[in-house]
């Protein structure tokens, strides 16, 4: 059991990420944490890993925890036995069948004399047979180092289970395999994710948020349904008090003009009656007192509700905002833009693909480009927009406009400030306010606009790109998307593809996220 109490974390710069986190992880349990981007999912899962420190509260647990990353770039000096942490069980072990039987040695191997047959055992598994366990991690891919943690959790077999977004950078087959061991295990899990087909496989689902974590007894897909009658409920009570507070701002001038009136009547009457001036003073006085009690009244009422719609509607989704209003492109559908016959590249080590490779793309197609980790998918895509040449073959590359919106979102200047990055595709020149007014509709409020774009997540860089094509509203013939879902929360994958499904252009993904392919209306498929 793992037990969560009052937890609380604060950033460097004093910034509260979450508070007061109370969460019970009981024995085999599969668990989905889930929650937007900047929700502190990640944190949370160091947090119980051991590797941050919360500002306050306390962590239980009676078993042993294994940790799998997001992010591998700071373990590339190790080698994969270091990074594992079975470098010295490894050597004591080779030490002691060499003869070397030293206190020491015993201790550090701990009597765990199958240790090599896991490593065999869960290398194969993950195909990295090929793999010395001395190789350095840089040397490595990000599906291989990924399927290096993965291979871990055979090793060291431990009863409770952390992942970070574990099928980012996995392809197909990796993925799979990855989908078979979550429903064989017996294991804990609490993973956190944005791959759909993996959430359905856990048992329930937690959502992270501003509040601490809530609940769902059930997969994502129950999540969903949960989250849709949540929404559909908000919206209901959002509209309920919009008609209550006009109907309150009316009631509070229908008052005051029947005071006033009052008011006006009553001083006609004391002024015929011939009433003396300190009197005629002390009565309107009275008259401006009440009439100001009716006010601050009706004010209080009408900023309670306000107050009450404000907080309403911060909970309210932001996707239907989030539109691309694109010019139609100037293409007719079926127009050539891509030819490729007999194409090859060559590396080093001989060509990249065993057959050459013939296809066209045609305007109005969405296509996917699918292959195993390494099979050159960028490269495909980089003879695509005309920077590599083929070593074999021809490609014809038809004139056209081509949006490219790689993994980095290299689109996005990070020297530049949220405003002045819209400003690059402001080609139509609109007005500063229209363009803060699409900036609130992508939800970069008034405190966002001169952030610098180095400070924002990769959701948020998303939700810029979209923004500035908006804004930019010139159709590309051609938009191509590498691998768009990877570190995008589920919210942010929602945005893309709706916004992906108004564009009527000719589109290519690199993606190994089959539930967002379907979602996109993919017709096409190149197989490396």
């Amino acid at each position: 059991m793992l037990i969560l109490q009052d937890i609380s974390y604060q950033h460097p710069n004093k910034d509260v990420l979450f508070s007061d986190i109370n969460f019970t992880f009981n024995s085999q349990e599969k668990i989905a944490l889930i929650g937007n981007n900047g929700s502190g999912k990640s944190t949370l899962l160091k947090i119980i890993a051991g590797e941050l420190q919360p500002k306050s509260g306390t962590i239980k647990f009676d078993s042993n925890i294994y940790y799998i990353p997001q992010i591998f770039g700071q373990y590339n000096h190790l080698s994969i036995a270091e990074v594992l942490n079975i470098d010295k069980k490894l050597n004591a072990l080779k030490e002691i069948l060499n003869g070397s039987v030293t206190e020491d040695n015993m201790e550090i191997l701990n009597d765990d004399w199958t240790i090599e047959d896991r490593i065999k055992e869960s290398f194969t598994y993950w195909n990295l047979s090929d793999f010395d366990s001395n190789l350095k991690i840089e040397n490595l891919s990000g599906g291989q180092k990924t399927k290096i943690f993965l291979a871990g959790m055979m090793i060291h077999q431990p009863d409770f289970i952390l992942m970070d977004e574990p099928t980012n950078h996995l392809d197909l087959a990796s993925r799979n395999l990855l989908y078979e061991f979550i429903k064989s295990t017996s294991k804990s899990l609490l993973i956190v994710s944005h791959d759909r087909v993996l959430l359905n496989l856990l048992d329930k689902t937690c959502e992270l948020n501003k509040n601490g974590i809530s609940v769902y007894g059930g997969n994502y897909d129950f999540y969903s349904e949960q989250k849709k009658i949540e929404q559909n409920s908000l919206e209901q009570n959002i509209q309920n008090r919009e008609k209550e507070l006009k109907k309150a701002k009316e009631k509070e001038r229908e008052t005051i003009e029947r005071q006033n009136k009052l008011d006006s009547r009553g001083k006609g009457k004391q002024e015929k009656s011939g009433v003396s001036r300190i009197m005629m003073n002390t009565l309107r006085n009275k008259a401006e007192n009440s009439t100001s009690k009716l006010k601050s009244v009706h004010s209080e009422k009408i900023d309670n509700i306000r107050e009450n719609l404000h907080n309403l509607k911060d909970n309210l989704s932001g996707i239907d905002k989030m539109k691309i209003n694109f010019d139609n492109s100037q293409l007719h559908k079926g127009k050539i833009l891509v030819k490729a016959e007999q194409i090859n590249f060559s590396y080093y080590q001989g060509n990249l693909w065993k057959n050459n490779l013939d296809f066209q793309i045609v305007s109005g197609e969405r296509i996917v480009i699918k292959g195993d980790n390494g099979s050159g998918k960028t490269t495909l895509i980089k003879m695509i927009l005309g920077e590599f040449e083929p070593t074999f073959g021809e490609i014809y590359l038809a004139e056209k406009k081509t949006i490219y919106i790689d993994q980095e979102y290299s689109l996005v200047d990070n020297k530049l400030s949220v405003y002045e990055q819209t400003q690059q595709f402001n080609l139509k020149n609109l007005e500063e306010h229209e363009i803060k007014t699409i900036l609130a509709r992508f939800l970069f409020w008034k405190n966002d606009w001169d952030k610098k774009c180095e400070f924002l997540s990769g959701g948020e860089k998303l939700k810029l790109l979209l923004c500035c094509l908006s804004i930019q509203n010139i159709s590309p013939d051609m938009i191509i998307l590498d691998e768009p879902t990877n570190n995008l929360d589920i919210q942010n994958i929602e945005i893309l593809t709706s916004a992906i499904n108004d564009y009527e252009g000719t589109l290519i993904v690199v993606s190994h996220d089959n539930r967002f392919l379907e979602d996109i209306n993919i017709n096409k498929t190149i197989l490396l």
